[in-house]
C-alpha cells in the first residue's frame, strides 16, 4: 500500500506522465502525436483492419489524431506522404523489431507494489552492471529477475542495465538502439521489465538504466526521412551527423530526450541513469541538453526520491559533477582513469590508451583514489592534447571506480576478462582496493565469481551492413602488433555470428565451482565490511581525501576523512616484492581488512590493509 502522507508521496514522483508525443491511451481511445516537419501529410495506419486515420497538422511540424479505433495492444505505424510506413519514434514497444509496427501500451496498466520505495543513498551504492541478454540462461527480464536474490545476498545494492532501447535483430550491446522509449522485445515485454524493477525494489536494490543520447544506431532509424531537422551536419561524430541539440528547430529534439530521461524515472520507477559517452554530445546552447535533463529531474528529487545521474565523459569535465551540498546536478562519473591505471599495474600492458598510465602508475593510482581523475588538465600523449579539469571540492563519491566493465572487456579483440590477463593475487588486491575505498564501486556481471568467459562485441545486422561492421571491427585492431596482418585479424570473432553472442553468456556452472564460490565469498566478505563500517559514514556527509604517499617500488598509502569524522587508511603493495610500510602508516586501531602474508611493518606482494581510526581518535597518519 502506498504511503498516503503527501509529504512522503514518493509514488507521486513516479506517477505516469504523458510524453507529449507518441501514442497515449485515453478514455476516448488513443491520441497519436508525431513531429514530422519534413512531411506534407501523415496518417496513422492500424494493422488490425487496415484502418487509416488522417492526422491533422497542428503547427510547428506536429501532426495529431485521436481515435476510438485504437486501444492498448493495437499495432500501428505512421504513413508519411501516402507512402513510407515507419514505426513511432516514441514507441513504447516494438513486438516485431525496429522495422515492424509499434504497439500501443497503456502506461497506467501495470500495478506497482513499490509505493514506499524512495531509493537508497549514494553512499550505499555497490553497482552491478549487466547485459540482460547474456546475464541469465534465459537472456530475458524474467531471467534476470530470478537472479536478483543472488545479487542481494553477497552485497550488491544497485543493478545497472546496459541500454534497452529497441535495436535491430536479436543480439546487441544496446548502443545501436533506434527507439529510445521501447525496451527491446528480445528480452520480454514492458510489463516484464517493470516486474524486474518492482522485484529489485522489494530486495532494496536500486535500478539504473544506461541511456544513449549521443547517436542512433545504423539500422532502423527513420527520423531523417520525415524530420531531417533532428540531425545537424555542423558537427561530425563517429556515427555521422550529430543530433541537433542547439540549432534551428532543436526544441522538439531536446524535449524528446528530456522526456525520455523522465520516462525511465517515472513510468519505469528507475532510480538513476547512466549517460553514455556525453563527450560525443555536441551542444553550444546557453543551457546544454545535459543540464536541461538534470533540471527536469530535479522536481522528482524534490519529492524525496534518491535519484542518481551518472556520466561517462572522456573529457573528465569535473564541472559537470555535483559539488558538496549541491544535489541538483550529476551525481558521479565513471572513472576510466582508475580502471586504466589498475589495469596497467596488474597486467603490465601499456598498449593503446594504457600508454598514458604506464609512467608513474603507482602515483597515478594514488591520485585517482584521493582526487578522482588522474588527468586534470595535464597533457595526454595518447590524445595529443590536455585532458580533464581540476576536481578540487569534489568528494570521492563523485567518481565510480571499477576494474571491469562492458567497454574495457568487450572492446578488446578477444573480449578477455581481467582474470585471464593478470595473476589472481593482483586481481584480488585491485578488487579489495576498489571495494573498500570511499568511491562507489562498480562490478561487471560474473566478476564476483571470477568469470573467465569473454564478453565479446556482438550485434545482429543484416547483409551488407553486417559485413561492413565485421570488417570495421577487425580493422580497428590493425594497429596492434598481434593483429598486424589480415590472417591474424581473421581470428577476431565476427560480431554478427550467433556463436559470438553465445560465447558471451555467463557460465553459471563456473559460479557454482569451488573456485567460483571462493571468489564470491571474497566479494561477500569485502562488501560486508563496506556495509558494516563504511556505508553509514559515507552517508553521514561527504568524505574528503587527506592525501597519498607512494613508497618503495610499488607501495602506496592513502587516507580519507569520512562523513562522521572517522579516518580510513589504506596501505597497498601493487608490486611483486615485499615492501616496508613507512612508520607513520602502522596499524590503525581497527583493522577492517588485511590480506595474508603482511604484518605491522611490511606488505607482502599484492598485500592490502585497510584501517579505521574512529571519530575522536587523535593519532593517525598525516600526509
Amino acid at each position: 500500500m502506498a504511503d498516503e502522507n503527501p509529504a512522503h508521496d514518493t509514488q507521486g514522483a513516479r506517477r505516469h506522465e504523458p510524453l507529449g508525443f507518441g501514442a497515449e491511451c485515453h478514455d476516448r481511445g488513443v491520441r497519436f502525436r508525431l513531429w514530422a516537419p519534413g512531411a506534407q501529410a501523415v496518417d496513422v495506419t492500424l494493422e488490425e483492419g487496415r484502418v487509416i486515420i488522417p492526422m491533422a497538422p497542428s503547427g510547428g511540424g506536429w501532426f495529431t489524431a485521436t481515435t476510438p479505433a485504437a486501444r492498448a495492444g493495437s499495432r500501428y505505424r505512421y504513413r508519411i506522404d501516402g507512402g513510407l510506413l515507419v514505426p513511432d519514434p516514441a514507441s513504447r514497444f516494438q513486438p516485431e523489431d525496429v522495422h515492424g509496427p509499434s504497439e500501443v501500451i497503456d502506461a497506467r496498466a501495470y500495478s506497482w507494489r513499490d509505493g514506499r520505495w524512495r531509493g537508497r543513498a549514494w553512499g550505499e551504492a555497490v553497482i552491478y552492471e549487466l547485459h540482460v541478454g547474456t546475464f541469465s540462461p534465459e537472456g530475458t527480464y524474467a531471467g534476470a529477475q530470478a537472479l536478483l536474490p543472488y545479487l542481494a545476498s553477497w552485497g550488491v545494492t544497485a543493478i545497472e542495465l546496459m541500454p534497452l532501447s529497441d535495436f535491430p535483430g536479436r543480439a546487441n550491446w544496446g548502443y545501436d538502439g533506434v527507439l529510445p522509449f521501447a525496451p527491446d522485445s528480445s528480452y520480454g515485454r514492458p510489463e516484464d521489465l517493470k516486474a524486474l524493477i518492482d522485484a529489485a525494489h522489494a530486495l532494496h536494490l536500486m535500478v539504473f538504466i544506461d541511456v544513449v543520447y549521443n547517436h542512433f544506431g545504423p539500422e532502423g532509424n527513420y527520423l531523417g526521412a520525415y524530420a531531417p531537422q533532428f540531425f545537424t551536419s555542423r558537427y561530425s561524430t563517429p556515427w555521422g551527423d550529430a543530433i541537433n541539440f542547439d540549432g534551428p528547430d532543436s526544441g522538439p529534439v531536446r524535449a524528446y530526450f528530456i522526456a525520455n530521461a523522465r520516462y525511465w524515472l517515472t513510468e519505469y520507477h528507475c532510480d538513476g541513469l547512466r549517460f553514455d559517452a556525453v563527450h560525443a554530445i555536441f551542444d553550444e546552447s546557453p543551457q546544454s541538453i545535459l543540464d536541461a535533463i538534470a533540471a527536469a529531474v530535479a522536481p522528482l528529487r524534490a519529492h524525496g526520491r534518491s535519484i542518481h545521474l551518472v556520466l561517462e565523459n572522456d573529457r573528465n569535465e569535473a564541472r559537470r559533477l555535483a559539488a558538496e551540498g549541491r544535489p541538483d546536478g550529476f551525481t558521479a562519473q565513471w572513472n576510466d582513469d582508475i580502471h586504466h591505471v589498475l589495469h596497467v599495474l596488474v597486467t603490465g600492458e601499456s598498449d593503446g590508451y594504457y600508454a598514458d598510465y604506464a609512467d608513474g602508475a603507482v602515483r597515478r593510482l594514488g591520485r585517482c583514489l584521493t582526487e578522482g581523475f588522474a588527468y586534470q588538465g595535464e597533457w595526454s600523449a595518447v590524445r595529443g592534447r590536455p585532458r580533464g579539469e581540476s576536481t578540487r571540492g569534489l568528494p570521492p563519491g563523485a567518481f565510480v571506480g571499477f576494474l571491469q566493465n562492458h567497454d574495457q572487456i568487450g572492446n578488446r579483440a578477444m573480449g578477455e576478462r581481467i582474470t585471464t590477463l593478470a595473476p589472481l593475487a593482483a586481481v584480488r588486491a585491485a578488487t579489495a582496493v576498489l571495494l573498500l575505498s570511499p568511491s562507489p564501486p562498480l562490478l561487471f556481471m560474473g566478476q564476483e565469481f571470477g568469470c573467465t568467459r569473454p564478453f565479446l562485441f556482438f550485434c545482429d545486422f543484416a547483409d551488407d551492413l553486417g559485413r561492413r561492421v565485421a570488417e570495421g571491427r577487425r580493422l580497428e585492431f590493425a594497429r596492434f602488433a598481434q593483429f598486424a596482418d589480415a590472417l591474424s585479424r581473421a581470428r577476431i570473432p565476427d560480431p554478427n555470428s550467433p556463436d559470438t553472442f553465445a560465447k558471451s553468456r555467463l557460465d553459471w556452472a563456473q559460479a557454482r565451482s569451488a573456485a567460483g564460490l571462493e571468489w564470491t565469498a571474497f566479494h561477500r566478505e569485502l562488501l560486508a565490511i563496506r556495509a558494516r563500517h563504511l556505508a553509514a559514514r559515507l552517508c553521514a556527509g561527504p568524505a574528503h581525501a587527506e592525501g597519498f604517499v607512494p613508497f618503495g617500488a610499488g607501495g602506496l598509502a592513502a587516507a580519507w576523512r569520512l562523513g562522521d569524522g572517522a579516518r580510513l587508511t589504506l596501505t597497498v603493495n601493487m608490486g611483486g616484492a615485499q615492501e616496508i610500510i613507512p612508520g607513520p602508516w602502522g596499524r590503525a586501531p581497527v583493522i577492517l581488512y588485511e590480506s595474508a602474508g603482511s604484518d605491522a611493518q611490511g606488505l607482502a606482494p599484492w598485500g592490502v590493509r585497510f584501517g579505521l581510526w574512529p571519530a575522536g581518535t587523535c593519532v593517525g597518519p598525516q600526509s
